[in-house]
């Protein structure tokens, strides 16, 4: 039997100690994840106006210290690459996106970066997801508050002292959580409200920037797109990435990402807007 639980997680809501995004669903409690995520470093006098005009986050508002979820979109306004900024001084920014996708948010930045003052640098990071108890002291360049606990990320970083949890464990918080990773639900093709990012990741009153028509339109129609990204569970056998969920024998979602569970799975799918009142499947 497969489920559909609700919509992928929108805006900045904090998660109590009793969310499944607090906890691993299979009920284990868990406190750190330690794995790598790409860093693009972007420097230089014309830094900060020349991201602003390029990324559909509010540049300006970003304090140093501070982090915001962003895009950075085709002309098209369909996705690039979906990733966190983090003004890590005057004039210096760092650009953490899932790791594999570094390459991609580098092209993108260079492809319009005529004329203007600003350095970019691609690196591997440390990066330490702490969920649940969270130490009361971090001292690294990102150190970014979550839903549902605090992202750590540097160069080089002390190991953990905490418990560890697995990729799969991890895996299974986001979909639970409800965040979308690009190459899963996230690509080339994908228009941003369509996964339910907008909201924590554009600004609607910073002025233009590439992509932003789409973005723009879409919200002025309700976003209401083609699929929307859901959240699914079951408890039966583990069905694969790709498959399709069906009501009455028609295929209305496709699974995007997956992850065993104690009671059976969690995963991601696009539903179709026909079949998104739909409360089962």
């Amino acid at each position: 039997m497969c489920e559909q639980v609700e919509g992928a997680a929108r805006g900045r809501a904090r998660s109590s100690p009793d969310d499944p995004a607090t906890s691993y669903p299979g009920g284990r409690a868990v406190s750190v994840y330690v794995g790598q995520r790409d860093v693009v470093l972007v420097s230089g006098a014309d830094a900060a106006s020349y991201l602003q005009g390029q990324i559909s986050q509010d540049v300006d508002a970003i304090a140093v210290g501070s982090s915001a979820n962003s895009l950075i979109l085709q002309p098209q306004g369909k996705i690039d690459a979906w990733f966190r900024i983090t003004r890590v001084g005057d004039g210096e920014f760092a650009l953490d996106v899932d790791a594999g996708w570094g390459d991609v948010l580098m092209a993108r930045l260079k492809r319009f970066m005529l004329r203007v003052k600003v350095e970019l640098a691609l690196e591997s990071w440390h990066f330490h997801a702490y969920r649940g108890e969270t130490p009361a002291a971090l001292d690294a360049p990102i150190v970014a508050v979550v839903d549902n606990g605090v992202d750590v990320l540097a160069p080089e970083l002390v190991p953990p002292t905490a418990d560890l949890m697995s990729d799969e464990q991890y895996a299974a918080m986001r979909i639970s959580a409800g965040r979308p990773a690009m190459g899963s639900e996230l690509s080339e093709d994908t228009i941003p409200a369509a996964a339910g990012i907008v909201n924590e990741s554009a600004s609607f009153t910073k002025g233009c920037y590439t992509g932003q028509e789409l973005v723009a339109r879409v919200d002025s129609r309700g976003n209401n797109t083609p699929v929307q990204l859901r959240r699914f569970a079951g408890d039966g056998a583990v069905p694969s990435v790709g498959d399709a969920v069906a009501v009455d024998g028609a295929d209305v979602a496709t699974l995007t990402s997956v992850a065993p569970t104690d009671s059976g799975w969690l995963a991601l799918g696009y539903l179709k807007r026909s079949a998104a009142d739909a409360s089962t499947a």
